[in-house]
């Protein structure tokens, strides 16, 4: 009981004790930091494959123009994208896959997927994690205008 009235004068002085606030606050904040910041690379890096993905499958459609038969076409759209996926620093050109043939009257369209499961940014913590799957297509008309 002669313990009781000291730890009531120790209450008051330990409410007023700023010492440890800034550890409190740093603890607090801590997650939702590397949330952020997690957050920021993850959707980073996959906007960037998004965006080269994209890229490959216009580029793609753009150079098969040349082509004279639907043959020739699917081929210089496949050659462009083997070609050149190298280029792009996130892209791993053994997971892409092309896809180009004629789509209603006069339109040729070339459709590129790309399998990201195996990218760095699926392991990193905190954040959910993109569609593992990039699929984008390009359509360019057949003719001058």
């Amino acid at each position: 009981m002669t313990d009781s009235p000291r730890h009531a004068l120790c209450l008051p002085r330990f409410a007023r004790c700023i010492r440890a606030a800034s550890a409190v606050e740093f603890a607090m904040l801590l997650p939702l930091f590397l949330v952020l910041v997690f957050g920021i690379v993850v959707f980073g890096a996959y906007l960037t494959m998004v965006h080269g993905v994209q890229q490959l499958a216009a580029e793609a459609a753009r150079s098969s123009v040349a082509g004279l038969s639907e043959t020739e076409r699917i081929s210089l759209a496949e050659n462009y994208v083997t070609t050149n996926a190298g280029s792009y620093p996130l892209l791993q050109p053994g997971h892409l896959t092309v896809s180009a043939a004629t789509s209603g009257s006069d339109v040729f369209v070339v459709t590129v997927n790309y399998g990201a499961s195996d990218n760095i940014i699926y392991t990193l913590p905190f954040v959910p994690a993109p569609p593992s799957t990039i699929i984008r297509s390009a359509a360019i008309p057949f003719g001058g205008f």
